[in-house]
């Protein structure tokens, strides 16, 4: 691990950009003095919110952050052709570039997910034997933990062979900060028993039951919250319906909770109790905590921010692109593709077996 931790920030992408990324990553800086920002976008905006910003930021020093140049933003309605093919100096772009060229650890951005996965994959390249990056992210589970869930909406046709490749990438992902976990693996399906799911998640399921992992078997969806097992794996349609739902239940739940808090004396008083309770609670299911999904399966350590981040939100994505670094994310999920992949074959036979 680098003494210095490198992170290079779009600070353009995302529904309010540099307005959320800019502050956010200097409060980030005050957090992780280990850390050094490659702050990416059009530079005179850039430095204007940053002279904005570490004016009530005194502990932020010139030496914690450089200011990168890029002369183009892909706004979150252009297309994957435009951000990869016509604009090739957007801060998505640069941000992607400086880890390939080993200028940073990782690259962050709360930008348009479909250019920022192309633009990952284009630049960075996939890892020998990844045949497509996926996006994985924890959600909090009933046991006080939280539950790696992948694909989450990069891959919507999926294969077996894609489904166990997964598998592998969350079990190197939920290892992060702890390498001696053997992390249990779940496919999520509409029902435990094996011959439940549809052909490709019963091929799934034999090639992880045949493979070196620690595959539990089928899950449901409350299994996720459950805390059941530490890994679920899906296609990227069904993750993505999942983390949706989950984005909106906790958006109500706070809604509910803010409505009766306000509808009477009796209510504010009864709330005023249990405020304790409320507070650990909302911080529980606030979904800005868990904001950073991982673009796993490429040569290079890139996290996806929710477009509609603020800045506390942001942070924690920062945090999980810092968490990744030092928790040698990229080296495990190589090394566990390399190793993993070979022996998640059935064996073949040599043909020397006798014959009838």
């Amino acid at each position: 691990m680098a003494s210095v931790i490198r992170i290079a920030v779009d600070c353009m992408g995302g529904d309010e950009g540099i307005p959320v990324t800019v502050p956010a990553a200097l409060d980030f800086a005050l957090r992780f003095p280990d850390t050094h920002l490659l702050l990416v976008g059009l530079p005179e905006e850039v430095r204007r919110a940053v002279d904005s910003a570490v004016k009530t930021r005194p502990g932020v020093t010139p030496d914690r952050y450089t200011v990168v140049a890029a002369t183009e933003v892909v706004t979150m309605d252009d297309s994957v052709e435009v951000a990869l093919r016509r604009k090739k100096d957007s801060s998505m772009r640069v941000a992607a570039q400086a880890v390939k060229e080993g200028r940073a650890d990782a690259c962050v951005s709360a930008g348009n997910t479909g250019a920022w996965m192309a633009i990952s994959r284009y630049v960075l390249k996939t890892l020998e034997g990844i045949d497509r990056p996926a996006i994985a992210t924890s959600l909090p589970n009933q046991k006080g933990g939280a539950t790696t869930v992948l694909d989450l909406g990069a891959n919507v046709d999926c294969t077996a062979e894609h489904l166990l490749q997964f598998a592998i990438m969350g079990t190197a992902l939920a290892q992060v900060g702890d390498l001696s976990r053997r992390p249990s693996v779940g496919l999520l399906n509409i029902g435990e028993e094996v011959i439940k799911g549809n052909e490709v998640v019963k091929q799934a399921a034999d090639l992880l039951r045949a493979s070196a992992l620690n595959f539990y078997g089928n899950v449901e969806g409350d299994d996720i919250f459950k805390g059941t097992v530490d890994v679920v794996v899906c296609d990227g349609f069904v993750g993505n319906v999942v983390l949706k739902s989950v984005e909106g239940l906790a958006r109500m739940l706070a809604s509910m909770i803010k409505e009766e808090f306000n509808r009477s004396t009796l209510s504010r008083l009864a709330g005023l109790a249990a405020l304790p309770v409320l507070n650990r609670f909302r911080k529980r299911v606030d979904n800005r905590r868990y904001n950073g999904a991982a673009l796993l399966g490429l040569r290079g350590v890139v996290i996806k921010s929710h477009g509609s981040a603020d800045a506390l939100a942001f942070g924690f994505a920062l945090q999980r692109a810092r968490d990744a670094v030092t928790g040698g994310l990229l080296e495990r999920t190589a090394h566990a593709v390399d190793q993993l992949t070979r022996s998640s074959r059935p064996a073949e036979s040599d043909g020397s077996g006798d014959s009838a």
